[in-house]
Formats: structure tokens, sequence, C-alpha cells
């Protein structure tokens, strides 16, 4: 062990003692500082991330080998160059045999009716509520929400840092949230027909006859679910609501907040329905068909704040991808926030298929007829960008996954994104668009 490493544990320690149960930004600090340590000393990076992104996806930095199968994952990893090139010879390998373009099109024309099987099989019982998606997406709430949040976290530290996992150090979320909005918006924010804009953009939108026109238009919209709402948010494939309802125990208790949830699957929409925690006074649970652009939704384009879209593009099928981006994009307001999270390329589970399982170029079909495709980070901003939106994250989340019992370990690879709409085109001058702050 280093001389730097030494140190930076002795540091820690006696730090520890210190600040206790003082505040969480100081055991971020404390982490921050061990790090840079490790940074400093001349161990091979293949044990710790080069760097931290500036929202940390966790901070369980493996920095002794030895000690790998004392937690079930290890965040921020990276590959050497020979497992790099070990995995894309395996992705080549069971990419040989194709299956039979028969059946590609029947996994194509039939994908609900395999979605379907899945949830009449597994119903609620196969995914993790996803109990982090406010660690990673404190943009799913609204400023007001996320300041009684980072509150509440505040209040009960001492026990959550006793029960964190890969995904800690709530507290700094929450502000890493905030510094995003004050980046955009600033502290003079206002908003008009629920679209939020600084000082100068609401004048220049409430002088101007064009968006006075644009209010008395939005106001003779008819009514939809969610219409009295002054921020509503989209879960596109929501299965049987393994977002929806750690979304719901939040905003149950913030007015005029809405949450809308679809799946392609009806079975999938049913379990959400069915659960004892929906309730149709906020939130709307619907079947659509992402792929088919004739089908309308049960609102009105620009009225989302937030769409979320976690594990379900890659199940469609690569052709059809960019027309979906494009069509959730028309959904969002001016300064809407679209976020993602899929698979990566050489993920773990790409590298287990097996010869005859390849659709296409990293795409893929399991043997219960469900689909999945493979990202690349430079993919994804590709797509949404080509869908006019503005890049605010765009991350590798490399981990290290391991069954502590068999001794097993696996690398796991996703892509972890936000993207933004722009907001509205200066009504003054239509050539000039309106400033954007880039979170990063």
């Amino acid at each position: 062990m280093s001389g730097d490493l030494v140190v930076a544990e002795e540091y820690m320690t006696q730090a520890g003692r210190w600040y206790g149960t003082r505040s969480l930004n100081k055991m971020n600090f404390i982490t921050r500082l061990s790090v840079l340590c490790l940074r400093k000393s001349k161990m091979q990076q293949r044990h710790q991330s080069s760097r931290r992104p500036a929202v940390p996806l966790g901070s369980r930095i493996l920095t002794d080998p030895s000690k790998v199968f004392e937690h079930n994952m290890w965040d921020h990893m990276q590959w050497s160059q020979e497992e790099e090139e070990n995995a894309k010879e395996k992705a080549a390998e069971n990419s040989l045999v194709k299956v039979q373009w028969e059946d590609q099109d029947k996994y194509e024309r039939e994908a609900s009716k395999y979605w379907n099987e899945f949830y009449k099989t597994h119903k609620n019982n196969f995914f993790k509520d996803r109990n982090w998606l406010f660690l990673e997406f404190p943009e799913i709430l609204p400023e007001k929400r996320r300041e009684e949040l980072k509150t509440e976290e505040r209040s009960s530290e001492h026990t959550k840092i006793n029960s964190t996992n890969s995904f800690s150090h709530k507290n700094e979320m929450f502000e890493e949230g905030e510094k995003y909005w004050k980046k955009n918006y600033g502290g003079g924010s206002t908003s008009v027909q629920g679209y939020v804009y600084n000082k100068n953009q609401a004048k220049s939108l409430t002088d101007n006859p064009q968006g006075k026109n644009r209010g008395e238009e939005l106001g003779r919209l008819e009514s939809f679910p969610g219409s009295d709402a002054t921020y509503r948010i989209l879960e596109v494939g929501c299965g049987a609501g393994n977002s929806v309802f750690p979304i719901l125990k939040v905003l149950c208790n913030t007015p005029g907040t809405f949450l809308y949830c679809c799946d392609f699957a009806s079975g999938a929409v049913e379990l959400v329905k069915s659960h004892s925690s929906y309730n149709s006074a906020w939130c709307s649970a619907f079947v659509h068909d992402v792929c088919d652009d004739a089908l309308p939704y049960p609102f009105p384009d620009e009225i989302l704040d937030v769409i979320l879209l976690v594990f379900v593009l890659s199940t469609i099928h690569p052709d059809r991808m960019q027309g979906v981006v494009n069509r959730l994009a028309k959904l969002l307001k001016p300064g809407g926030m679209l976020l993602f999270r899929d698979y990566g390329r050489y993920d773990t589970a790409q590298l287990r298929f097996k010869k005859g399982r390849c659709l296409s170029e990293n795409f893929y079909v399991r043997g219960d007829g469900t689909r999945v495709y493979f990202f690349t980070k430079d993919e994804v901003w590709n797509m949404f960008n080509l869908a006019g939106l503005t890049e605010v994250q765009n991350l590798v989340d490399r981990r290290l996954q391991v069954n502590r019992k068999k001794k097993v370990k696996m690398q796991r690879v996703w892509i972890q994104s936000k993207f933004q709409k722009p907001l509205l085109l200066s009504l003054n001058n239509p050539e000039e668009t309106t400033e954007r702050h880039p979170y990063r």
C-alpha cells in the first residue's frame, strides 16, 4: 500500500470520528479526498476510476482486488485493453449466426405478445422497485419538492448513512439537481402557462401578442387527464410499475404534479392499475405503442416537464428508434428533460448470448422472445441530438457486479443520459435562441 493511501485512510478514520453525524457533504469531501490520494498513487488504473463524473453513479471504488467479494457492486470500473478486446471478440463471435429472417419478422410483429407473456408469467415479481431514481435523476421532481426531500435527507442522515448502497450520497444528488436548475433558470425564474422562464423571457412572452395568442390557445384545449397539473411526467415503458410507484410515493404529497405512464403490453398496464397505490387523481396509466406515430397520446404536445426512458429503447428495433425519440421530443415543454438509462455495449448480458440469438449488429432476442439492443454513448447522443435535444449528461456507467456466494464477477455496462429540449425562440428576434446552460 502506498504512503498516500495510508495517509488517506488515517485521515478518513480521524475525520469520521470528528464529523460523526454531521453534514453528509463533509462525508463526501472525505470520500473525494481519498479518491484524490488514490489517483496520486501509482496503483494500476484497472482498480479505480480515472475521474468521477459530475453526477456520481455510485461511490464504491475498488482499490484492493483482494476485497472484491466484500460487496455486491463496485462503481466506476475501468477495463484494461485486454478486457476490452476480449469483450469485442465475444460479441463478434456470438453475432456470427443470425436469426432467420422469417423469425426476425415474427419477433417484430408479435413484440407486444412476448412482453404480455412475460408479465403474465412474472407479474410484478421480476424487477425490483427503482428506488435509486431520485438519486441519479433528481430532475424528476419539481424544484420545491427536491428542496423538501433534501431537508428530509439531512434530518435523517444518521440512519441513511448506515444503510447506504452503491447509490449513496443522496444529499449530494439533490444538490447537483439544484445546481442544474439554477444554471438554467437562475433565482429569478417564473412560470407562464406552465412553462418556466427567466424574468426577461417571461416579460417578452406576455408582452408579445404572439405569446398571448399561445396562452389563449393553451387555455382552449379540451380537458384531459392531468390538465390541471403544473408539473407533468411521462414514463415510457412502465412495465409493472417499478418506477411508477416509487415516484408516486413522493408525488402524492406534491400538489400540482401528475404522472403519465404507458406500455404497449396491456398486461403490464393492468398490473399498474390494479396496484393498491395506483390513484387516477395523480396518475394515468394507458396502453400505447410508441413506434406507432399515428397513435395519439391522451394529452397535447409540449406539456411534459420530464420523460423517463429507462431500459425501454433497447427493446425497440434499431431502425425505429429515431422515430420514437423524435416523437417523444415533441411532447416535452421547452426546457423539459428526457432522462435515459439503458444497456451499454459489451455489457455482460450481451456477451452471454449464444450463437443464433443475434438479430442484427448488437441486437439480440432472448429465449422468451423479448429483444434487447446494446448502445454506445455516441449512438445515444446522435439520436437525441437529431431529435433537437441538447446534451446535459451522457455517461458510460461501468460497474463490477459480483455474486459473493458463487464467487462470480460480471462486468456491467449501462448508458445514463439527460437531454433537454431547448427553450423557445425569442419572440422579438426569432433567429435568436435563449441561452442554454449545459449541465456537465
